[in-house]
């Protein structure tokens, strides 16, 4: 009997959900929950509801187009962008060059600062990251799709004698998307 009862219900349920796409469904407000609002692309919305799925979807409020090999860079300052220009910044598995790490006090935080500055007198085109993540200070730079291309600045940091404790890290980086 319960087994009959289930079997039913699904067969009943399973028909009116599948008239709505899932992410329409999840997003449906019911009394007493919570509201969901989904911000994701349309290439998403396609791939969780299959390829029947229209090309424009009300639910979506953001427009991303899903990068090549060409279009994906990771430093926007080499570039010129031009007004009008759908620039977007997402980020992703890279490299960076750690150039410090301390400890936890005021005086490790002016020198992760200032090792930083030190970085920009010299490659002034690198972005500098100095932040804490517990319980060191840290200074990073730059940010490389590719372990090749962090290491050819390395070599660079080196040859100043000024960077002899900097050492190249896996990171997330930031990359733009055309």
């Amino acid at each position: 009997m319960n087994k009959t009862f289930i079997a039913l219900l699904v067969f009943v349920t399973l028909p009116a959900m599948s008239q709505t796409k899932f992410t329409e469904y999840i997003q449906q407000s019911q009394v007493g929950e919570g509201h969901i609002i989904l911000h994701q692309s349309e290439r998403i919305t396609e791939l969780v509801n299959g390829k029947s799925a229209s090309t424009t979807n009300q639910t979506t409020n953001q427009t991303v187009r899903i990068p090549s090999s060409d279009t994906l860079v990771t430093n926007i300052d080499t570039l010129k962008v031009t007004e009008g220009m759908n620039v977007q910044k997402i980020r992703i598995n890279g490299y960076r060059i750690q150039v410090f790490s301390g400890g936890n006090s005021r005086q490790a935080k002016q020198l992760a600062l200032s090792m930083g500055n030190r970085v920009k007198t010299y490659f002034s085109d690198l972005k500098v990251y100095t932040h804490f993540q517990s319980p060191h200070w840290i200074c990073r730079v730059g940010d490389f799709k590719t372990y090749e291309e962090a290491n050819e600045v390395f070599q660079k940091l080196k040859e100043t004698g000024n960077f002899q404790e900097a050492v190249i890290v896996k990171s997330k980086v930031n990359a733009y998307v055309f």
